[in-house]
């Protein structure tokens, strides 16, 4: 669903690495053969790139033409399930720990869901309004590559609906991205209750668009962002992001599980200077 995103957001720099206490020689060797595996895809980079390319394109004039209302109603489904999913994690409060503290008041909560994996938590004030943020997050969502270099396309492949729409996300190649290139495929939802603004999603299957060769085919979800008015100042809006990710290929959990908050926290920086630019 999420930009991010969001989902989006799986680059790490670095000098994060220089700084990560505690891991394990058997870690980094893992982190050597991603990077070899990575490697070995570099000649077929371009050829690929090419592709999917064409292939966005091709998608991009199926979804124009019109989806069989039982198709367009699994979607919805899909959607609002994975929303309900994403609001019952952040609702039930037991578990969470505080995973990271800003000074900007920023704080990540993390956590650990039944099978071992790590949901992560953002909670954060933008000085933007509830429908800015809805606008630049979903409406707009093709146009996040231009202000988050973490994200290389999001391409809308089936717009489902105004609440509704199915896309592709490839995330960027940067320097010292400890988890590498991935790409999502998601049904993204939106919603609203009073004023505020329920944005949700999941990873999804489509026939028509398979992994791609060179990429490592991601699965977020459920996932969710919460966006409230404060009631004191309606042009700033509480942020709720629950990252609930599985990136693939052979990284370990101890890696996995540093990165992706800083990705959240990467993902918030360049937000909030795009908004402040806009």
């Amino acid at each position: 669903m999420l930009p991010a995103v969001v989902k989006l957001c799986c680059g790490i720099s670095y000098p994060h690495l220089r700084s990560m206490a505690g891991l394990q020689r058997t870690a980094v060797a893992v982190i050597g053969q991603e990077i070899t595996h990575l490697q070995r895809w570099a000649r077929i980079q371009q050829h690929t790139k090419q592709q999917a390319d064409l292939s966005f394109n091709e998608t991009k004039a199926e979804s124009i033409k019109a989806i069989p209302v039982k198709e367009k109603h699994l979607y919805v489904q899909q959607g609002q399930e994975a929303m309900r999913s994403a609001r019952s994690i952040l609702e039930d409060k037991d578990g969470w720990k505080v995973e990271i503290t800003q000074s900007n008041g920023d704080i990540i909560w993390s956590k650990v869901m039944p099978g071992g994996r790590k949901v992560f938590r953002l909670e954060a004030v933008l000085e933007a309004s509830v429908e800015k943020l809805y606008d630049v997050l979903f409406v707009r969502v093709e146009e996040m590559h231009q202000w988050n270099p973490s994200i290389q396309q999001i391409k809308v492949l089936k717009h489902v609906g105004p609440e509704t729409i199915v896309t592709h996300e490839v995330s960027a190649e940067t320097t010292g991205n400890l988890i590498g290139q991935r790409d999502f495929l998601s049904v993204r939802h939106s919603c609203k209750q009073k004023s505020d603004i329920y944005l949700g999603g999941a990873a999804i299957e489509l026939e028509s668009f398979p992994p791609q060769a060179g990429f490592v085919r991601a699965k977020d979800g459920p996932t969710c962002i919460i966006l409230q008015a404060l009631d004191e100042n309606v042009t700033k809006t509480h942020f709720t992001w629950l990252l609930n990710m599985d990136v693939k290929g052979w990284l370990p959990k101890s890696i996995v599980n540093q990165a992706l908050p800083r990705a959240q926290l990467d993902f918030t920086r360049h937000l909030r200077r795009h908004l402040s630019l806009s």
